[in-house]
């Protein structure tokens, strides 16, 4: 495999920065497809996907996250063109048929171990999670993820009933998606930045056996 250039690198990675001021410039759908269509290829356990996305950008899609947010996450998501809930279906070994099909039998090893289907679910959509930022950045977007949200009441608003606005099937009925975390994205304003924090060095965070 090709190793990717240095100015990729800064991209994704080296000169990225967590955002929390916006420029008033909108993401257009198409990017929003365009980003799942790249996250949605990385590795998860037994290509299980668990991750299920919302994308909010209406003001009044944003409205009715605004009583779950803390108080210091509200003005930036308010301010930002996207906010997508990152989270994650329990039921996903319902949909391992499709994704794994050489294993046909892996869709009943997740089935009746509840413990086995949250910590997966958790684990690998946390993963997305972190693909989705990697891809955004690659399509030209900032990022700004956040944990300082009620999930008790995300998912309540967002993971009860509701129909889905291009084909008006009903979703999320059972209850059985929950939020994982929320990530702001749009075109960051540089101007309002502050200075990198730092880093762990090699040495203090890894070990070579």
């Amino acid at each position: 495999m090709n190793r990717v250039s240095d100015e990729a690198l800064d991209t994704l990675f080296r000169e990225a920065h967590t955002h929390s001021a916006w420029l008033a410039k909108p993401v257009a759908d198409d990017v929003l497809r365009q980003l799942y269509d790249v996250m949605k290829w990385a590795p998860t356990s037994a290509n299980c996907c668990p991750a299920r996305l919302i994308f909010l950008r209406s003001r009044e899609a944003k409205e009715r996250l605004r009583p779950a947010l803390s108080p210091g996450n509200v003005e930036k998501t308010m301010a930002a063109p996207v906010t997508a809930i990152v989270a994650y279906d329990l039921k996903f070994y319902e949909k391992l048929p499709k994704l794994f099909p050489h294993n046909p039998g892996m869709r009943e090893v997740f089935a009746n171990n509840p413990q086995l289907i949250e910590s997966t679910a958790k684990r690998n959509s946390s993963l997305q999670g972190a693909y989705m930022m990697l891809a955004a950045r690659a399509l030209g977007l900032d990022c700004g993820p956040m944990s300082g949200f009620d999930s008790f009441k995300v998912d309540e608003e967002f993971f009860g009933s509701g129909k889905c606005e291009e084909c008006e099937e009903e979703f999320f009925p059972e209850g059985h998606v929950k939020s994982n975390f929320l990530c702001n994205l749009g075109y960051g304003d540089s101007s309002k930045l502050h200075a990198r924090s730092p880093r762990l060095e090699f040495g203090e965070a890894c070990t070579l056996l």
